[in-house]
């Protein structure tokens, strides 16, 4: 049977030759690169403006921080669902709904910011962290079908395209509110126009172009049938616990999102306490975001050249080395920079290495669920973790933060030594 490039998902693909597999492997990547480019521009242009349209529309300062956290708690929860989905129907499938979700959520953060209500919001972020979801699960599409020496740099091209929406987006969301001008629409949300525009053409170049399934081919390509059972939590779970490796990936992916996001998202208020402008703040902001993304290839290349432990283990050093930066840069703004920018390399490496790890460490059948648990555990973590960071810096400080995070990696290193001597 010769694969077509309109053929519909079925829960099978036939498995294609040499010569098709190659031409297969490009298309993939394109599509998902195009497709992270748009969904990262939709997710940075709205989470831009979230917590100033939270505090317009809920009449508070304290209650806008719950608009990114309830974005954190929408991608968690639509993990396994649509995981379950990818398993049954394929990537395709599974990409589509998340950037349609997120379209709607989009759509219903500008309806409740024209009645201002304010649950209203909250339910609509949820639903727009289904495209910060799409984002995250296009990272572990792009090794369906890489070979398994390159399987990191597949996964570091999709997280580097991540780069262009990341950067772009923030600076969209002053034109996109002033594009809303006179239509009875607040001006912060007008960034959530346009972020749902954006998602509906992700959506739509996905569902047109990713064709064949990838995830449905690389089946085909291992001679595996499909599992009813395969997409279930319980079996993603089980096929972790069955696996050392898999339990070092997941720790790894779930530790360094939360020390991450923890840290990441408490620096501004430590920067501004020590007279730092607006400008400085997104200035070290955008050094931590090109930390995160843009030396992704990087990473990827070396995760395959010396290996996924070696490079888990930088992970944890610059983690670590960050966490020392940042805590202890009290009015040092360029201490700061530099603490925030290896926060972002130590993130990129291990996420990288870490969803490589995870992707080769379970059974074919068993991928995708084991991805979607992934998902859940690291923005599950992520989000107690930036509920917890406010109290710790109210409490006790930006440095005590910085070094309860550093201490998160403990276990991490720990771990990542026994399995490395384990290996010997």
């Amino acid at each position: 049977m010769t694969i077509r490039p309109d053929a519909p998902d079925t829960s099978s693909e036939a498995a294609p030759g040499a010569a098709e597999l190659a031409a297969l492997r490009r298309r993939v990547s394109t599509v998902l690169t195009a497709g992270q480019i748009l969904g990262g521009l939709g997710v940075a242009s709205g989470i831009a403006l979230a917590a100033v349209l939270a505090q317009e529309v809920s009449g508070t300062e304290a209650l806008s921080g719950l608009a990114p956290t309830a974005t954190v708690v929408g991608t968690a929860a639509l993990s396994v669902p649509l995981a379950a989905l990818m398993t049954a129907r394929g990537r395709r499938a599974g990409l589509v709904l998340a950037y349609l979700i997120g379209a709607l959520g989009a759509g219903v953060v500008v309806l409740a910011a024209v009645l201002g209500s304010f649950p209203l919001l909250l339910l609509g972020m949820a639903g727009f962290g289904a495209g910060s979801l799409a984002t995250l699960q296009a990272r572990f599409a792009a090794t369906d079908l890489a070979e398994p020496d390159k399987r990191a740099r597949a996964i570091s091209t999709v997280v580097w395209a991540t780069t262009v929406g990341a950067v772009l987006g923030p600076n969209i969301a002053s034109p996109a509110g002033r594009s809303v001008a006179g239509l009875g629409i607040p001006v912060a949300a007008g960034p959530f126009v346009w972020a749902g525009a954006v998602f509906l053409l992700a959506a739509l170049l996905t569902f047109a172009l990713l064709r064949p399934d990838p995830l449905l081919t690389a089946r085909a390509l291992a001679g595996e049938p499909h599992s009813p059972g395969g997409h279930s939590l319980r079996a993603g779970a089980q096929a972790v616990r069955n696996s050392p490796m898999a339990r070092l990936a997941l720790v790894t992916i779930a530790v360094s999102h939360t020390a991450m996001v923890s840290i990441m998202s408490m620096t501004p208020v430590a920067l501004s306490h020590h007279g730092a402008g607006i400008e400085l703040i997104g200035l070290v902001i955008s050094g931590h975001i090109a930390g995160m993304y843009a030396f992704s290839p990087v990473m990827g290349w070396l995760a395959d050249r010396v290996g996924r432990l070696s490079v888990i283990g930088l992970a944890v050093a610059l983690l670590a080395v960050a966490a020392a930066l940042a805590g202890t840069a009290g009015p040092s703004h360029g201490r700061t920079a530099l603490g925030l920018f290896a926060l972002g390399l130590g993130w990129s490496a291990a996420l990288v290495a870490g969803s490589a790890l995870l992707t080769e460490s379970v059974p074919q059948p068993a991928r995708a669920a084991v991805q979607g648990l992934s998902d859940l555990t690291m923005n599950a973590a992520a989000g107690v973790g930036g509920a917890a960071a406010g109290l710790v810096v109210a409490k006790a400080g930006y440095g005590w933060l910085n070094a309860l995070g550093a201490m998160l990696l403990l276990p991490l290193a720990v771990l990542a030594v026994r399995r490395a001597t384990a290996d010997r």
